[in-house]
């Protein structure tokens, strides 16, 4: 697995780690500003053919 790949899984896992705290703790905007985080990191992995532990777990390529 390339460094890349590593850094933008681990990129998805601290953005969805980050939206779950912000919805925990009930603060609306952090939640968005972390969704907005989550929906970037995953375009650009889906754009370099890069697999999320999501993929993972439903058996996505």
């Amino acid at each position: 697995m390339s460094a890349f790949a590593e850094a933008m899984r681990e990129r998805v896992r601290a953005a969805r780690a980050d939206l779950a705290a912000a919805r925990a703790a009930g603060d609306v905007y952090a939640a968005a500003v972390a969704e907005d985080e989550l929906d970037d990191a995953l375009r650009l992995a889906l754009a370099h053919g890069i697999t999320t532990d999501e993929d993972d777990e439903r058996g996505g390529s």
